[in-house]
């Protein structure tokens, strides 16, 4: 067993033996043309070593993984005791002679840098960066094993404790090693990274300079100058005034300098050196195989790199066919559900959609790039994904104005495009709500037929009759009919706001003509949960036990059968498995059918039926329906009034009237095709379960859920074979969970660059937060931040914030007074339920969850498409 490792006998294969940080030094001491300042790792198993003295470690190590994350006192409070226990333990004899061994070989006259190493530390995908500790400048052998004690406790800091809490690391699954490195004294030092840290473009290196020691700009101490290279030409560079910097203390450690007058605004560094940096981290990049975030320090022409680690937050890029420039739109932006989502589900999605899609860190693009290099398309594709998310049409209006990524060709190279393959416009349709009900139908007779011939398979013949019903599935989904039904009510919407824009001034109309429209699926749905408050509400036993199973966070269905013991529980159950046979299928992410249903998770609507019961008396629902027809009516007829008392003012109000019709025929059934194809996702998932449960039985699965990280063929594989890669399933679970914590963007190109688009607007009042405007209306509202909609605490006049909406948060609209939204577009679900509902909503609004607070006062505009802050919440 060794407690000393020298960086020659490392690689990148040994950071369960020296940690993260120990690993890359070895392998960067292994790259020709490299200087590395020399050094040893003490390894985990010193580690380990010293704290077999401290059993009392593991009790205070179990009470630490029962804190929750936002619990800081409790974590400040153990974290530190711990910590100065692992920094008070006596290092073993035998550790203590290696240490010391391998000091004196690399000469005890010299100053070193001590650096935590944890096995957790600088990996593909998890940095930890700034978790654990480091000191300078340590000298002497008394010195380093102080400080490897030190490091080892750093362990335990609150901040490194939390995060491991946050992401979800078990303390025991971590340990720590140490790296010992000869220190270098640098006239400039910083850190090199081989993709823009703002717009994750590979093809740009980024330098940030200082003079002195780099930890003056790790710790944000000072601004630093900062350079940027492409294919070896500078193409910016800024120089900052530098007052101050970090050098070596004479009796050790480091104290912080005022930088001369005349070196102030001086450049650190040459453009010799620019790009020297520049090829020595395209190298490194080469040799890792993945982008760099790299610490180099300049000690007169010597470059030495000190560190290397991978940059875990640059968003994957989707593979391509080949090596052409390429543009991806984000499907979950049109779909409302910008989650990372599991194998499975995204092959699912895959195989369902009508258009080709490739995956990349969790979510699904649509590579636009034949619609948008030809001039017969790029203006209709621009246009269309602009009126559906307006930062998204902007983005891509900038790739091409800058006019050196995509490559126009000729109109017959690009005739096979998602916009060309759709065929044109679709055919024109009657307004007869007698479409509408055939198309239901259809649909329910198909899914009857799939939930009855559904029960008899098992194994092979299961995958095999799951991919020829998704065919059955994209029949149903993609109908040419279906299609016009929803062009039709959208088309008559906008010929709506169009024309009574210019005929009346009368901005936005159609948003209060769509009101309580018949047979909207969603919306039915959040009335419909009113319904179960009423049926709850006379029996306050019942009520008081959904309290406490809201309080105990359960998210299992047990307490559904527990209610009958109370009084008007047989009623009370009845009325929820009422509303779960018809609504059960849906969840939050419901693309995605690896996601927990509220049939398997019924706990998750406890909290919006108590709100109802709070907020709304009894028949709220049919109330609510009954306002918003009324409130539909009347506007429609003061607006055929108005029109008639305009020139040719009958010829208008004949055409209005046709077009209120067809948009009141037709609008509800836009939410029916969505609410068809989970259903249908369910019972896939149903049947899938149990297969994995056979799976799991005959020992080819640790878990159910294991076949949630398989994509469809390799289940299919899985179940043919009898066999699975467990290996397989755990690295997709940890890929997982660091694509969870990751924002997907709306426009990616092939280098990696997430291009941003921006409201370019000049109406709107100082300090206001631009976005889409999808539902009429003023509203001023206590803001209501919501993550999760489980522990949503709403109150009448409430307004509702949160990332995204999907059809899953609809119950949530009957309790707000108006909406806002970080994604959405016009006819994406929580803009077409606002409008039904008479919620005034704004959609789009960058960084809005964390731009607004949860109790502020807000105005939301639904009109003109902003919100104001109006007071903090202690106001």
């Amino acid at each position: 067993m060794a407690y000393v490792l020298n960086f020659g006998d490392v690689d990148r294969t040994q950071v369960a033996i020296v940690g993260g940080k120990g690993a890359n030094l070895g392998e960067l001491s292994r790259v020709d043309g490299l200087e590395v300042p020399d050094g040893f790792c003490v390894t985990t198993d010193a580690y380990a070593r010293t704290l077999a003295g401290a059993p009392s470690i593991d009790d205070r190590l179990d009470e630490l993984a029962r804190l929750e994350p936002d619990d800081r006192s409790a974590i400040a409070e153990l974290s530190a005791q711990i910590r100065r226990t692992v920094e008070e333990l006596a290092m073993p004899d035998d550790v203590v002679a290696e240490i010391i061994d391998a000091h004196t070989r690399l000469g005890v006259d010299g100053a070193y840098a001590v650096r935590s190493s944890a096995t957790a530390e600088d990996l593909p995908t998890a940095s930890f960066a700034g978790q654990q500790d480091t000191f300078l400048n340590v000298a002497g052998s008394a010195a380093i094993l102080e400080h490897v004690r030190r490091c080892w406790g750093s362990l335990f800091t609150e901040r490194a404790v939390t995060y491991r809490l946050r992401h979800g690391f078990g303390h025991r699954a971590i340990r720590m090693a140490v790296v010992v490195q000869r220190m270098v004294f640098p006239r400039a030092a910083g850190i090199l990274v081989t993709a823009d840290p703002v717009t994750s473009d590979r093809t740009v290196v980024s330098i940030d300079a200082g003079f002195g020691l780099g930890e003056a700009l790790v710790s944000g101490l000072v601004n630093a100058d900062v350079y940027q290279v492409r294919d070896g030409v500078i193409t910016s560079s800024s120089i900052a005034t530098k007052k101050l910097a970090i050098e070596p203390a004479p009796t050790g450690g480091t104290r912080v300098c005022e930088i001369a007058g005349d070196r102030r605004e001086q450049p650190v560094l040459t453009a010799a050196e620019v790009l020297r940096l520049a090829r020595a981290g395209r190298r490194i990049e080469a040799h890792f195989r993945s982008p760099q975030d790299i610490e180099w320090c300049l000690d007169g022409d010597d470059i030495h790199i000190v560190q290397s680690r991978p940059i875990t937050t640059l968003f994957p890029i989707p593979v391509a066919a080949d090596e052409q420039n390429r543009v991806y739109v984000s499907v979950g932006h049109q779909q409302m559900m910008t989650d990372a989502m599991k194998p499975l589900g995204i092959s699912l999605w895959q195989l369902t959609s009508s258009a080709p899609m490739r995956d990349a860190g969790g979510r699904l693009f649509v590579d636009v790039t034949p619609a948008l290099s030809s001039p017969t398309t790029s203006a209709g594709l621009i246009d269309a994904l602009g009126r559906s998310d307006p930062l998204i049409g902007d983005a891509l209006q900038t790739v091409i104005d800058r006019g050196d990524f995509v490559r126009p060709v000729p109109q017959a190279e690009s005739a096979d495009t998602p916009t060309a393959r759709q065929g044109g416009a679709p055919a024109p349709i009657e307004t007869d709500p007698g479409i509408v009900t055939e198309l239901i139908a259809d649909s329910e007779a198909s899914l009857a037929a799939l939930k009855r011939d559904i029960r008899a398979q098992s194994g092979p013949a299961l995958i095999d009759f799951l991919r020829a019903d998704i065919q059955e599935l994209r029949r149903v989904l993609f109908a040419p009919r279906s299609l016009r039904v929803i062009t039709a009510g959208m088309d008559a919407a906008q010929w709506l706001n169009t024309q009574l824009w210019e005929w009346l001034g009368e901005r936005n109309a159609a948003d209060a003509l769509t009101q309580s429209v018949p047979g909207n699926v969603t919306s039915e749905m959040g009335l419909a949960l009113l319904d179960v408050a009423d049926a709850l509400r006379p029996h306050p036993a019942v009520v008081a036990a959904l309290r406490q199973v809201e309080q105990s966070g359960t998210t299992g269905s047990d307490f559904l059968g527990e209610l009958t013991a109370y009084p008007g529980g047989d009623e009370a159950r009845a009325a929820i498995e009422d509303f779960l046979d018809t609504y059960g299928m849906r969840c939050v992410g419901e693309i995605d059918i690896t996601r927990p249903r509220w049939s398997e998770s019924p706990a998750t609507l406890v909290p919006m039926i108590l709100g109802n019961i709070e907020n709304f008396e009894p028949g709220a629902g049919r109330q609510r329906f009954a306002d918003g027809l009324r409130g539909a009516e009347e506007a429609g007829r003061q607006l055929l009034q108005r029109l008639r008392a305009l020139p040719d003012g009958e010829r208008k109000a004949e055409e209005t009237a046709a077009m209120i019709d067809r948009v009141r025929t037709f609008s509800g059934y836009r939410e029916y095709p969505k609410y068809a194809m989970v259903s249908r996702y369910f019972v896939y998932k149903q049947a899938l379960s149990a297969e994995a449960a056979r799976l799991v039985e005959a020992g080819v699965l640790r878990d159910p859920e294991d076949i949630f990280y398989l994509r469809f063929d390799e289940l299919d594989e899985v179940v043919r074979t009898q066999r699975a890669d467990a290996q397989l399933i755990d690295e997709r679970e940890e890929a997982f969970r660091t694509y969870r914590t990751m924002s997907a963007p709306r426009v990616l190109t092939s280098d990696g660059e997430a291009v941003t688009g921006a409201y370019r607007r000049e109406d709107l009042p100082a300090g206001a937060l631009p976005g889409m405007a999808v539902s009429a209306g003023i509203i001023e509202g206590r803001a209501r931040v919501v993550a999760d909609i489980a522990k949503a605490d709403l109150a009448a006049g409430d307004i509702l914030v949160t990332a995204y909406t999907d059809p899953s948060w609809t119950p949530l609209f009957v309790a707000i007074a108006g909406l806002v939204t970080e994604v959405g577009g016009l006819m994406t679900h929580g803009a077409v339920i606002a409008r039904e509902y008479g919620l005034p909503a704004v959609v789009g609004v960058e960084h809005a969850t964390d731009l607004i607070r949860d109790g502020q006062r807000i105005r939301v505009n639904g009109t003109d498409g902003y919100v104001e802050i109006l007071a903090q919440p202690d106001d």
